[in-house]
């Protein structure tokens, strides 16, 4: 993560939810906290912390909760703007560790 994204955000686990949601689009409290090899409830309270400012939205999905960006916030549309400027920025090696998992299913019986 880029020192200056942490600063903005306030601290790391925020700057985390905010650059993954900016690469995949969506996404939910231990998806992330995988992503990060962090701790769920940390990722969960910042979570909450942006929905609760409205910088986020959730839905049900099966027993899930997925957050994806508050598209009619328009302070959202400057906001992500900045994260692709920073995804941008990032070496490759933490693009392809963190920003380049794949997100669909495999067909059964596909080989690795």
């Amino acid at each position: 993560m880029t020192p200056t994204l942490e600063a903005i955000c306030g601290n790391r686990s925020a700057a985390q939810v905010l650059l993954y949601l900016e690469a995949y689009g969506a996404g939910y409290g231990k998806g992330i906290a995988d992503t990060y090899e962090v701790a769920v409830s940390g990722i969960q309270r910042q979570l909450q912390r942006l929905e609760a400012n409205g910088l986020l939205v959730s839905r049900m999905v099966g027993s899930s909760r997925l957050f994806e960006f508050e598209m009619r916030n328009p302070t959202v549309r400057v906001l992500r703007e900045l994260l692709r400027a920073e995804l941008d920025t990032l070496p490759e090696a933490t693009t392809m560790r963190y920003f380049r998992q794949r997100q669909r299913p495999r067909r059964t019986g596909k080989a690795l």
